[in-house]
Protein backbone atom coordinates (compact mmCIF):
# COMPACT_ATOMS: atom_id res chain seq x y z
CA UNK A 1 0.00 0.00 0.00
CA UNK A 2 1.75 3.03 -0.83
CA UNK A 3 2.22 5.64 1.76
CA UNK A 4 -0.27 8.73 2.40
CA UNK A 5 1.23 12.15 2.03
CA UNK A 6 1.19 12.61 6.01
CA UNK A 7 3.74 9.52 5.93
CA UNK A 8 6.21 11.10 3.54
CA UNK A 9 6.07 14.63 5.31
CA UNK A 10 6.28 13.01 8.56
CA UNK A 11 9.73 11.18 7.14
CA UNK A 12 11.11 14.45 5.53
CA UNK A 13 13.78 15.72 8.36
CA UNK A 14 13.20 19.00 9.87
CA UNK A 15 16.04 21.90 8.92
CA UNK A 16 17.26 24.41 10.63
CA UNK A 17 15.71 26.97 8.35
CA UNK A 18 12.75 28.78 9.40
CA UNK A 19 9.17 26.81 7.86
CA UNK A 20 8.42 29.96 6.40
CA UNK A 21 11.20 30.52 4.32
CA UNK A 22 11.69 26.17 3.74
CA UNK A 23 8.24 27.30 1.86
CA UNK A 24 9.38 29.65 -0.12
CA UNK A 25 12.08 27.99 -1.30
CA UNK A 26 10.24 25.33 -2.68
CA UNK A 27 8.54 27.97 -4.58
CA UNK A 28 11.34 30.05 -5.91
CA UNK A 29 15.18 30.18 -4.22
CA UNK A 30 15.52 33.57 -2.28
CA UNK A 31 18.25 35.23 -0.76
CA UNK A 32 18.65 34.61 2.97
CA UNK A 33 20.18 37.66 4.88
CA UNK A 34 20.81 36.44 8.63
CA UNK A 35 21.08 39.32 10.47
CA UNK A 36 22.26 38.93 13.90
CA UNK A 37 21.69 42.39 16.31
CA UNK A 38 23.44 43.20 19.79
CA UNK A 39 23.16 46.42 22.02
CA UNK A 40 24.85 46.70 25.34
CA UNK A 41 21.78 47.94 27.37
CA UNK A 42 20.48 45.16 29.19
CA UNK A 43 16.40 44.69 28.50
CA UNK A 44 16.54 47.73 25.84
CA UNK A 45 13.71 48.34 23.97
CA UNK A 46 15.94 48.59 21.19
CA UNK A 47 14.31 45.88 19.47
CA UNK A 48 10.60 46.30 20.24
CA UNK A 49 9.47 46.66 16.70
CA UNK A 50 11.61 43.71 15.01
CA UNK A 51 10.39 41.48 13.33
CA UNK A 52 11.40 37.35 13.66
CA UNK A 53 11.69 38.03 9.46
CA UNK A 54 10.67 40.41 6.56
CA UNK A 55 10.35 38.90 2.80
CA UNK A 56 11.10 42.07 0.51
CA UNK A 57 11.54 42.82 -2.90
CA UNK A 58 14.55 44.22 -4.93
CA UNK A 59 14.33 47.62 -3.32
CA UNK A 60 16.83 48.91 -0.69
CA UNK A 61 15.47 47.54 2.97
CA UNK A 62 15.82 50.86 5.46
CA UNK A 63 17.54 50.25 8.58
CA UNK A 64 16.24 53.40 11.50
CA UNK A 65 13.73 54.23 13.88
CA UNK A 66 11.34 55.97 11.32
CA UNK A 67 8.08 53.98 11.01
CA UNK A 68 9.17 53.27 7.22
CA UNK A 69 12.26 51.26 8.17
CA UNK A 70 11.51 47.85 7.60
CA UNK A 71 14.27 47.01 10.32
CA UNK A 72 13.01 49.88 13.08
CA UNK A 73 15.04 50.19 16.13
CA UNK A 74 14.53 52.40 18.96
CA UNK A 75 17.26 54.69 19.80
CA UNK A 76 17.07 58.23 19.74
CA UNK A 77 20.64 58.50 18.18
CA UNK A 78 19.49 56.74 15.35
CA UNK A 79 18.26 59.11 12.25
CA UNK A 80 14.26 58.16 11.02
CA UNK A 81 16.65 56.23 7.93
CA UNK A 82 20.02 55.44 9.16
CA UNK A 83 21.72 53.26 6.82
CA UNK A 84 20.33 50.82 3.87
CA UNK A 85 20.85 46.87 2.27
CA UNK A 86 20.71 47.65 -1.24
CA UNK A 87 20.61 44.78 -3.69
CA UNK A 88 21.75 44.78 -7.09
CA UNK A 89 22.91 42.61 -10.20
CA UNK A 90 26.66 42.41 -10.31
CA UNK A 91 27.66 42.22 -14.21
CA UNK A 92 27.72 38.61 -15.19
CA UNK A 93 26.34 37.44 -12.31
CA UNK A 94 22.47 36.06 -11.88
CA UNK A 95 22.43 35.83 -8.49
CA UNK A 96 21.43 39.14 -6.22
CA UNK A 97 24.66 40.77 -4.22
CA UNK A 98 24.56 43.39 -1.52
CA UNK A 99 25.57 47.21 -0.65
CA UNK A 100 25.32 49.15 2.56
CA UNK A 101 24.58 52.80 2.01
CA UNK A 102 24.82 55.16 5.27
CA UNK A 103 21.50 57.58 4.90
CA UNK A 104 22.28 59.43 8.25
CA UNK A 105 24.31 62.76 8.48
CA UNK A 106 24.27 62.05 12.26
CA UNK A 107 27.68 59.80 12.32
CA UNK A 108 29.85 57.27 11.32
CA UNK A 109 28.67 53.53 10.43
CA UNK A 110 31.70 51.10 10.49
CA UNK A 111 31.55 48.13 8.36
CA UNK A 112 34.10 45.68 8.10
CA UNK A 113 37.28 47.46 9.10
CA UNK A 114 36.16 50.75 7.00
CA UNK A 115 34.05 54.34 8.43
CA UNK A 116 31.45 55.35 6.21
CA UNK A 117 30.14 58.53 6.05
CA UNK A 118 26.38 60.71 4.68
CA UNK A 119 25.75 58.67 1.08
CA UNK A 120 28.85 56.34 1.23
CA UNK A 121 28.58 53.14 0.25
CA UNK A 122 30.37 49.45 0.33
CA UNK A 123 29.71 46.45 -1.44
CA UNK A 124 28.97 43.24 1.63
CA UNK A 125 30.16 40.19 1.58
CA UNK A 126 28.70 36.53 2.78
CA UNK A 127 29.80 37.64 6.69
CA UNK A 128 30.05 41.06 7.34
CA UNK A 129 30.22 43.18 11.05
CA UNK A 130 28.53 46.29 11.45
CA UNK A 131 28.99 49.03 14.49
CA UNK A 132 26.76 52.09 14.40
CA UNK A 133 25.57 53.97 17.60
CA UNK A 134 25.98 51.05 19.70
CA UNK A 135 24.51 48.78 17.91
CA UNK A 136 26.45 45.48 16.53
CA UNK A 137 25.18 43.82 13.80
CA UNK A 138 25.94 40.63 11.74
CA UNK A 139 24.63 39.88 7.98
CA UNK A 140 24.98 36.37 6.57
CA UNK A 141 24.19 36.79 2.96
CA UNK A 142 22.82 33.21 1.88
CA UNK A 143 22.70 33.29 -1.90
CA UNK A 144 19.51 32.28 -3.91
CA UNK A 145 18.02 32.69 -7.55
CA UNK A 146 15.75 34.75 -7.14
CA UNK A 147 15.90 38.68 -8.44
CA UNK A 148 12.46 39.39 -7.47
CA UNK A 149 12.91 39.56 -3.50
CA UNK A 150 14.67 38.03 -0.61
CA UNK A 151 14.20 37.69 2.79
CA UNK A 152 16.02 38.86 6.02
CA UNK A 153 15.93 36.78 9.35
CA UNK A 154 16.55 38.58 12.14
CA UNK A 155 18.21 37.61 15.87
CA UNK A 156 18.96 38.83 18.85
CA UNK A 157 22.08 38.01 21.04
CA UNK A 158 22.24 39.17 24.59
CA UNK A 159 26.11 39.00 24.02
CA UNK A 160 28.45 41.05 21.91
CA UNK A 161 29.32 39.68 18.35
CA UNK A 162 31.99 42.42 17.67
CA UNK A 163 35.28 42.36 19.42
CA UNK A 164 36.95 46.09 18.88
CA UNK A 165 39.92 47.02 19.62
CA UNK A 166 39.84 50.83 18.93
CA UNK A 167 37.17 53.44 20.18
CA UNK A 168 37.49 55.47 16.34
CA UNK A 169 35.80 51.84 15.06
CA UNK A 170 31.82 53.74 16.10
CA UNK A 171 30.37 56.47 16.51
CA UNK A 172 29.42 56.04 19.58
CA UNK A 173 32.46 56.17 21.55
CA UNK A 174 31.25 56.55 25.00
CA UNK A 175 28.64 54.05 24.88
CA UNK A 176 30.24 50.78 23.76
CA UNK A 177 32.06 49.27 26.52
CA UNK A 178 35.81 47.53 24.83
CA UNK A 179 34.64 43.90 24.61
CA UNK A 180 37.92 42.04 25.69
CA UNK A 181 36.84 38.49 26.64
CA UNK A 182 37.17 38.03 30.59
CA UNK A 183 40.14 36.25 31.55
CA UNK A 184 38.85 32.31 32.03
CA UNK A 185 35.45 32.62 30.16
CA UNK A 186 36.03 30.24 27.78
CA UNK A 187 35.40 32.35 24.74
CA UNK A 188 38.77 32.07 22.39
CA UNK A 189 40.53 35.31 20.97
CA UNK A 190 39.37 37.00 18.51
CA UNK A 191 39.62 35.86 14.38
CA UNK A 192 40.68 37.91 11.61
CA UNK A 193 37.00 39.46 11.02
CA UNK A 194 37.21 40.34 15.01
CA UNK A 195 34.22 38.01 15.89
CA UNK A 196 33.89 36.24 19.55
CA UNK A 197 33.53 33.22 19.25
CA UNK A 198 34.37 30.01 21.57
CA UNK A 199 35.23 26.27 20.86
CA UNK A 200 31.73 25.95 21.36
CA UNK A 201 30.71 27.84 18.71
CA UNK A 202 31.40 26.69 15.29
CA UNK A 203 30.07 29.40 13.12
CA UNK A 204 32.14 32.45 13.59
CA UNK A 205 29.38 34.75 14.60
CA UNK A 206 30.11 35.61 18.04
CA UNK A 207 27.48 34.57 21.14
CA UNK A 208 24.50 32.19 20.14
CA UNK A 209 21.85 34.21 18.39
CA UNK A 210 18.38 34.15 19.89
CA UNK A 211 15.33 33.81 17.42
CA UNK A 212 12.60 36.24 17.99
CA UNK A 213 9.75 34.65 19.36
CA UNK A 214 6.77 37.69 19.90
CA UNK A 215 3.96 38.54 18.84
CA UNK A 216 4.07 41.82 16.76
CA UNK A 217 3.59 44.98 17.98
CA UNK A 218 1.24 47.25 17.05
CA UNK A 219 2.78 49.88 14.42
CA UNK A 220 5.48 46.85 13.76
CA UNK A 221 6.15 46.25 9.89
CA UNK A 222 5.36 43.22 8.53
Amino acid sequence: MPPTLGELTAAVPELDAPREVRLLSMERPLTVLRVSLHHPTPGSATFAYVPPQVEHDASPLLVGRGPDAHLRLQLPRLSRQHLSLEPYLEKGSARLAFSLKVLSRKGSVWVNGLTLRFLEQVPLGAVNRVAFSGIQMVVRIEGGTSLEAFVCCFHLSPSPLIYRLRAEETDERESVPQEQPPPGSGQGAPDHLGFLHSPLQPSPGGAPEIPLQREPLDGALS
